[in-house]
């Protein structure tokens, strides 16, 4: 098989490329699942697999048109950036919607689009403030790829010759120093499933075809970002690679990497400038803090009693010591790969308003799974095809549309609005995006910390009290000293600040400080 491609000039970066960072509050896309711009596109003659909404793993007819018809939506509410799980072509025969199983990295799938019509978002969001990041895969391909026809070497991919063998998930033998070789080599070489061929990217021709597609990406898109798939499982030196050939062309460019584990040891191991044991190094700038994820619910949920709670909030953030830079961690109440924050908080609005109150104002990248917003649910099912459901108003005869809000319940509506206020403040909210991080112990179902400068202050209190409480301000004087009045940014009420506060109620406090 062969095929052809175009070479074109490479365009200046005097400055640099515009890249994510801690300014920035990401909004996370299934794009066949969020919005049906051209339903023309639904059914390609010759693809393999055709649209059936009513199929939970089939393809619903979203695509990149329904996200350039939406922007209006994603800017008001007040996300700057936005991480698109993959669009690229999966002519695979089932499970193809959530694009893991690339047949080609060079093409947009045509039922999402057209590579043309990705440049077209990417310009059209850029006028709009928004950056568009890419998700990619360097671990594995569908096993409908055009290259399984006719496999260019031997050893194109790992277990070729002896055929599929599962990946036996131990992340740890990555980096542990007593591991066995061949448990090690199971865990890099191994598949996920039958359907996704591991590449091996110890092929020096494989290494430079992965290294090139995501530069070619990056400089034919203008991306803001790449957020790299299942970072672990591919061989660590060729990540390494991977990241530094990327940071050479593009410097700082970021990189988020998947790590699905909850150690902040493990997380930390894959960072740029992070010391490791193994003298291991790489360009990576952020990583996925699943570690703060995995906490985040069960904080909330807990009943307050020692070592439980909000303490573990508390404690965690103790552990940021591990990381080189803590404010390159990309952070998440959930994902596409998880049950929804609401069901996790079992349906409690005020949880869940302490829960994004926590995300948008702690250090990191705040990550926020589409519909969100809207308190999107799943009852009885943790089906990742559930967990992916359509966005309602993406869909031309949908009873309810969350764009404008049309047959939204109560609970939704009020949601939205909080989180689109909170969004915004964030968006120019200098002190969140850079500011310092301090935190005091958790008491009496209270706790507060602040994000500071020298210039500007930011006080946020989570109270997990079903009665109103009073917190003593006195304990916070090294904080509040400079300051004499406090504007809530949810409500816009203005307080002085005195020797007390009242809460009188159970939820989440956002202030900014004023002298």
């Amino acid at each position: 098989i062969r095929k052809n491609y175009t070479l074109k000039e490479k365009r200046k970066h005097k400055n640099g490329v515009a890249t994510f960072s801690s300014k920035d509050v990401i909004y996370l896309i299934t794009p066949d699942r969020f919005s049906n711009g051209d339903p023309k596109n639904d059914q390609i003659m010759g693809m393999k697999q055709t649209p059936n909404r009513t199929d939970e793993h089939g393809r619903h007819g979203g695509d990149l048109r329904g996200i350039i018809n939406n922007l209006d939506y994603i800017e008001e509410m007040g996300f700057t950036a936005i991480w698109l799980n993959p669009f690229l072509e999966n002519d695979q025969d089932s499970w193809s919607y959530h694009g893991y199983a690339t047949t080609d990295f060079y093409k947009v799938d045509p039922r999402m689009g057209s590579n043309e019509e990705l440049i077209e978002l990417v310009q059209k969001a850029k006028e709009k403030g928004i950056g568009i990041i890419m998700d990619q895969i360097a671990n594995h391909c569908g096993h409908q790829h055009w290259w399984m026809e006719d496999l260019p070497f031997e050893d194109w991919i790992n277990f070729q010759q002896e055929g599929f063998r599962n990946t036996n998930h131990r992340k740890y033998t990555v980096v542990d120093p007593y591991a066995a070789p061949e448990e090690r080599d199971l865990m890099v070489k191994g598949w996920f499933v039958e359907t996704m061929p591991d590449l091996n990217q110890h092929n020096s021709f494989m290494s430079k075809y992965i290294i090139q597609n995501s530069i070619w990406w990056i400089e034919y898109a203008e991306l803001y970002g790449i957020r790299q798939d299942t970072y672990s499982y591919p061989f660590k030196d060729f990540m390494a690679d991977w990241t530094c050939s990327i940071d050479n062309e593009f410097p700082n460019f970021n990189i988020v990497g998947e790590e699905w584990v909850d150690d902040p040891a493990l997380i930390s191991y894959w960072m740029r400038d992070k010391v490791n044991h193994d003298g291991y190094t790489s360009c990576l700038r952020s990583i996925m803090d699943f570690p703060l994820n995995f906490i985040l619910a069960k904080s909330l949920n807990e009943k307050e009693e020692w070592g439980k709670g909000l303490v573990r909030l508390y404690e965690h953030i103790g552990r940021d010591y591990h990381y080189p830079n803590p404010m390159e961690l990309v952070i998440m109440a959930d994902n596409h790969d998880m049950s929804r924050i609401y069901d996790q908080l079992n349906y409690n609005d005020t949880l869940f308003q302490m829960s994004m109150a926590y995300l948008l104002t702690m250090r990191g990248i705040p990550q926020v799974f589409y519909g969100t917003e809207i308190l999107m649910e799943h009852p009885g099912s943790t089906s990742h095809g559930k967990i992916r459901s359509d966005f309602p108003g993406g869909w031309e005869g949908d009873k309810i549309n969350a764009f404008t809000q049309k047959g939204l319940s109560p609970k939704a509506k009020k949601a939205q609005d909080f989180l689109k206020t909170l969004l915004n403040w964030r968006k120019q909210s200098r002190v969140i995006h850079n500011g310092k991080l301090m935190h005091y112990e958790p008491q009496k179902g209270v706790y507060v910390y602040f994000r500071y400068t020298d210039q500007e202050s930011a006080m946020i209190v989570l109270n997990k009290n079903e009665q109103p409480a009073e917190i003593d301000l006195k304990r916070f004087k090294r904080r509040l000293s400079d300051y004499t009045h406090a504007i809530d940014i949810i409500n816009g009420n203005k307080i002085p600040i005195g020797n007390n506060l009242e809460l009188k109620h159970k939820g989440a406090w956002i202030f900014q400080l004023e002298k």
